[in-house]
């Protein structure tokens, strides 16, 4: 703690500008006295001996003279084991804590020890007495639900450094010393097993950084298929209020392939985050049949709380999930949503009074955006294990409008883009994924050709139904009917997956690629039908054979009795294969 201190000079909001009477720092962690409370706050911005904070609280109370300390350190969290199954705010104080010791209306200068320091664990020793370490080497582990938690060397310990002395196997709490350290001036380092580094400085303690190309599978369809994200990518759902954001992340985080779940809900509506907080306690993780919580961390910061809150919400989030990359897991973080984010953002460029950019966003938001999905990122650690943090951040764009600047923003730096319509949701097409809007750079777990050449239905069905709004059904030929009617049967079969559904709500990618192959069957054959009323009646039925078969069982006999019957319903109209068709299928089978 640095003796710099200060005494307020002005109050705009959640920002507070001091007049300082010694050194500070950039991002340095400043505290409000008001009383007997001690308000945390920010710098962000140093001229002269003014400096100008962002408080993490409200400002009530807040007047010219009030004293401020600064504490010579950065916004930091805390990491080790026990964050596993937490519930943060943004400054990852536990909330379930702190309404325990304030109620459920959280009052302002209360922070509490985000790890549990109390409880006791079970370390065994890894490292030995005159071994030579670096930071993030490991000392010792102790077991943290179904992983393996390392203790590793504080990353800020720069240099080699010799174990003087390790604790042995036992039970010890994380406040207890566990190792000591000792660097090549006889200087000694005392460990235990957690440490602080700063939320906004990217944890690079590994090897080397590697290109994302494993698939992430998320058992969606239309993800894996079409719009694949690679584990260590980056993705975006924007999309209007009412579309099927939260109920597409719950749904990701419970099937993705991935160790971990990070939820940074930062400046959601506080309905949408009470949801999530008594959701994922109930929702059973398919790996391991107990509670999906074990391996989640969710960071709290509601739309009502103070916008400062949200940007720490944030660098907290990735923070925690470069740590745990940094043991060879798979990270996930979902961040909901990052429009408010950048709002929190534009607010207080508002009140430091600089150049405004497109919509009065702050000029340099691009750079800000790209800096948090650059520290996604598969990487290969120093022991030759691989690890990954993959970002998915949802978009709430006004009125669904892709052409603000904060959609635009991170479009250009995201490697799978998966915008949700009003259109799909209205019709009630879900997940609402526009698969003519949406891309992605990253390859699936299907052939990109053979996905190519399923989608041109999808383009040519489109045209096709855009073209019958205007001349209607009986200006259009049977041959672009039959196309039309293709597309539609695809879209309802495959691009659609009900979340609900026991069977349907989670499909692996040897199902995905079976039923992939029926539809490549469907598109690529040819029909005889003798008008279009008998090809829309004949489609209805092979579609609901489709759907049908989506909600049973994989491999059992009732599965296969009902795909029988959908290749004899297809092959009494069926009268030739394209050749592309055939390809795809040989290959598949």
């Amino acid at each position: 703690m640095t003796t710099t201190k200060g005494s307020v000079t002005g109050v705009n909001g959640n920002m507070v500008t001091v007049r300082v009477d010694g050194t500070v720092s950039m991002n340095e962690v400043a505290f409000i006295v008001l009383g007997d409370k001690r308000l945390k706050a920010e710098v962000i911005r140093v001229r002269g001996d003014l400096v100008q904070t962002q408080v993490f609280e409200m400002t009530k109370g807040i007047k010219v003279g009030t004293p401020a300390e600064f504490s010579g350190e950065m916004l930091a969290v805390e990491l080790g084991p026990g964050l596993l199954g937490k519930i943060f705010d943004g400054l990852q104080n536990p909330l379930p804590e702190v309404a325990e010791k304030t109620g459920f209306f959280l009052e302002p200068g209360v922070y509490l020890d985000a790890l549990p320091k109390d409880t006791t664990w079970s370390w065994t020793p890894v490292a030995k007495i005159g071994d030579q370490v670096e930071r993030a080497d490991t000392l010792g582990t102790v077991p943290e639900g179904a992983f393996v938690h390392q203790v590793m060397v504080p990353f800020g310990l720069l240099g080699s450094y010799t174990v003087k002395s390790i604790k042995p196997s036992g039970m010890y709490t994380i406040r207890e010393e566990v190792a000591v350290l000792e660097d090549a001036d006889g200087a000694s380092y005392p460990l235990t097993m957690m440490f602080e580094w700063p939320v906004k400085r990217a944890i690079d303690c590994y090897a080397e950084r590697l290109r994302p190309v494993e698939p992430m599978v998320t058992k969606n369809r239309i993800i894996d298929t079409f719009f694949p994200v690679a584990k260590g990518g980056t993705y975006c759902i924007p999309g209007p209020f009412g579309a099927g954001k939260t109920v597409l992340q719950q749904v990701t985080s419970r099937n993705a392939d991935v160790d971990i779940v990070i939820i940074a809900a930062c400046g959601e509506r506080a309905g949408e985050v009470v949801e999530t907080l008594k959701e994922f306690p109930e929702l059973i993780d398919p790996r391991t049949g107990k509670s999906l919580m074990e391996r989640t961390i969710i960071v709290c910061n509601t739309s009502s709380m103070p916008v400062a809150a949200r940007e720490a919400s944030v660098y907290t989030a990735v923070t925690m999930a470069e740590y745990y990359r940094q043991m060879g897991l798979d990270v996930l973080l979902l961040a909901d949503s990052t429009s408010r984010w950048a709002q929190a953002m534009r607010e207080m460029s508002g009140r430091l009074e600089e150049i405004p950019g497109e919509e009065a966003f702050p000029a340099y938001l691009e750079s800000v955006i790209a800096g948090f999905y650059e520290r996604a990122g598969i990487v290969r650690l120093k022991d030759g294990n691989k690890g990954s943090v993959t970002i998915g951040g949802t978009v709430s764009p006004a009125g669904g409008n892709f052409e603000e600047p904060v959609t635009q923003a991170t479009l250009k730096v995201v490697g799978a883009f998966h915008g949700l319509s009003r259109e799909r949701s209205d019709a009630r097409k879900y997940p609402a994924i526009h698969p003519l809007d949406s891309w992605s750079k990253y390859q699936g777990i299907m052939d990109p050709a053979w996905v190519g050449w399923a989608h041109w239905y999808l383009e040519r069905g489109s045209e096709v139904g855009q073209m019958m709004k205007v001349v209607g059904e009986e200006g259009t030929s049977l041959d672009d009917y039959v196309i039309y009617l293709k597309s539609e049967f695809l879209d309802a079969t495959y691009l659609q997956q009900n979340s609900f559904d026991p069977v349907d709500a989670s499909v692996s990618p040897e199902r995905q690629e079976f039923v992939f192959g029926r539809a490549v069957r469907v598109l690529g054959t040819s029909f005889d039908f003798k008008d279009k009323e008998a090809a829309r009646g004949w489609f209805n039925r092979l579609r609901q054979m489709s759907l049908d078969i989506n909600g049973i069982e994989w491999g059992c006999d009732a599965f296969t009795e009902a795909d029988e019957g959908f290749l004899s319903f297809m092959a009494e109209r069926a009268t030739g294969l394209d050749q592309k068709a055939a390809l795809i299928l040989e290959s598949l089978e």
